[in-house]
C-alpha cells in the first residue's frame, strides 16, 4: 500500500501537482492516522518531502508540516540549497519551511535544533535561515541582547555598509576566543519576550540550549562578512565578467 501511494505521489510531484500530492498524502492521515502518514514520509525520497513542504509555511499550512518527524525533516531541509534560488526568494521561502515544523509546538524548535546540529552541513543552513539577521546574532552574542545601544560617535564614523564590519569583529574577540566570549556575557532578554515563532527564537533557543552549536554559528557568520567585506573592498573589472581585458600587444596579434 505505502509502495504505491509513494509512487503516485512522486508521480505527481514530478508533473509539479504539489497540492494534489500533499492531498493524497493527507488521505491516508485522515483514513489512517498520524502515525501511519510518518511510516509514508520515513520511505518517501527526501526530495520529495521536501518538494511538498517547501510550498507551505504558517500561514498555509500542511498536515506534512505537522507529523514530519525532525529527522525526516531535516533531511529533506538540507537539500533546500541545491534549488540554486536567488538569495532573496531562497532566504524567505527557506526560513518559512523551517518556522513551520520548528515551531509548531513549544519543543519542537529544539528537536530540530538537535537533528540539525548532528548534520555536517547544519550550521551553514542556519546561518542562510539567520541571513538579513547577522548584526542581531552577533549582538546576541557579544552583548546579550538583538539590539545594541547606539554610540553616536560610532555612528558617524564612516564604515562598511555590511554592519558588523572586520574590524569590529577583530576587537570583539581579541584576546579572547569566541565562545569564551559570549559565555562571558549574560543574555538580558527571556524567550518570553522573543517568542515571535521565528528567527528571534530561534536564536534565543541556539544561544541558551545549543551553545557549541550557537558559536559555530557566530564563526560561520563572521567568516560570510568578512569574505563580503573583503568582496567589497575589490576593483571593478573594466571589462565584462568572464571577457579577459588584452593587453597592446594581443590586440595587434589578434589583428
Amino acid at each position: 500500500m505505502n509502495a504505491l501511494v509513494i509512487k503516485q505521489t512522486h508521480a505527481l510531484i514530478q508533473a509539479g501537482e504539489i497540492a494534489e500530492a500533499e492531498s493524497a498524502l493527507a488521505v491516508i492521515a485522515e483514513q489512517e492516522g498520524d502515525h501511519a502518514l510518518v511510516e509514508v514520509l520515513d520511505e518517501m525520497a527526501p526530495k520529495d518531502v521536501l518538494a511538498v513542504m517547501r510550498e507551505y509555511d504558517t500561514s498555509k499550512e500542511s498536515i506534512i508540516n505537522m507529523v514530519v518527524s525532525p529527522e525526516q525533516f531535516v533531511a529533506a531541509i538540507m537539500l533546500e540549497r541545491q534549488y540554486g534560488e536567488p538569495l532573496e526568494k531562497y532566504v524567505p521561502r527557506l526560513r518559512n519551511t523551517m518556522n513551520a515544523v520548528m515551531h509548531r509546538s513549544s519543543g519542537s524548535c529544539a528537536e530540530v535544533l538537535d537533528c540539525l546540529a548532528e548534520h555536517d552541513e547544519g550550521v551553514r543552513l542556519l546561518a542562510d535561515y539567520f541571513t538579513d539577521h547577522y548584526d542581531s546574532l552577533l549582538a546576541l552574542a557579544y552583548h546579550g541582547v538583538f539590539e545594541v545601544e547606539v554610540d553616536l560617535e560610532r555612528a558617524f564614523t564612516p564604515k562598511s555598509a555590511i554592519g558588523f564590519d572586520s574590524e569590529r569583529i577583530d576587537e570583539l574577540d581579541q584576546g579572547l576566543e569566541i565562545g569564551d566570549a559570549i559565555e562571558m556575557v549574560k543574555a538580558r532578554v527571556s524567550r518570553t519576550e522573543v517568542a515571535d515563532g521565528d528567527w528571534m527564537e530561534t536564536a534565543w533557543l541556539l544561544r541558551h540550549e545549543f551553545s557549541d552549536t550557537f558559536e559555530l554559528l557566530v564563526i560561520e557568520i563572521q567568516d560570510r562578512i568578512a569574505r563580503a567585506n573583503e568582496a567589497a573592498r575589490m576593483p571593478v573589472a573594466d571589462t565584462e565578467p568572464g571577457v579577459p581585458k588584452l593587453d597592446d600587444e594581443d590586440e595587434e596579434s589578434a589583428i
